[in-house]
């Protein structure tokens, strides 16, 4: 009895939590300003999935996202896309240096980095509805080697992205 009270209270309170999701671009948990420029600037290049990249661009980007099980991501993303959502993703040969980057997205999805043949974890993740141009950031700590941004689960068949290393 004490695991169907557990399970019910566990549902039901799903749908709360996804209702408090911060709203506006005062919620996010650092500021956004450099991040939300670059994914609203008009010169973001645009780029198709699969793409390599020699350095990381100076502006922000767009992405051409494709069908999931025609995106060819090079790793399987930690999370499975969603019926009818979009995947694509862009291989950097090297960030200019080691350090803390931000990887920012003007809507949602779901993120992968992958160096050195793993999955990287965020240091921080920050969102927020409601912000035009800016849905998610991350900080990702990237060695000075090749890596892999995968997008998937995205509703549109384009995602604006910002790559930046943190001040």
């Amino acid at each position: 009895m004490r695991v169907i009270l557990l399970v019910t209270l566990l549902f039901g309170a799903a749908p709360a939590l996804a209702a408090e999701e911060p709203s506006g671009c005062d919620k996010f948990k650092w500021p956004i300003e450099r991040e939300r420029a670059m994914l609203t600037a008009p010169d973001r290049a645009t780029l198709a999935s699969g793409v390599e990249l020699g350095t990381l661009p100076s502006t922000g980007l767009t992405l051409a996202m494709v069908a999931p099980a025609d995106a060819r991501l090079p790793t399987p993303p930690e999370r499975a896309p969603k019926e009818g959502s979009f995947a694509g993703f862009v291989s950097v040969k090297a960030p200019p240096k080691a350090g803390l980057y931000s990887i920012s997205l003007s809507s949602g999805g779901w993120v992968d980095v992958m160096q050195n043949g793993r999955f990287l974890k965020p240091k921080a993740h920050s969102g927020a509805t409601d912000c035009d141009g800016i849905r998610k950031t991350m900080k990702f700590e990237l060695s000075a080697n090749p890596f892999v941004l995968q997008i998937s689960g995205t509703r549109e068949n384009s995602i604006s992205i910002a790559i930046l290393p943190t001040e």
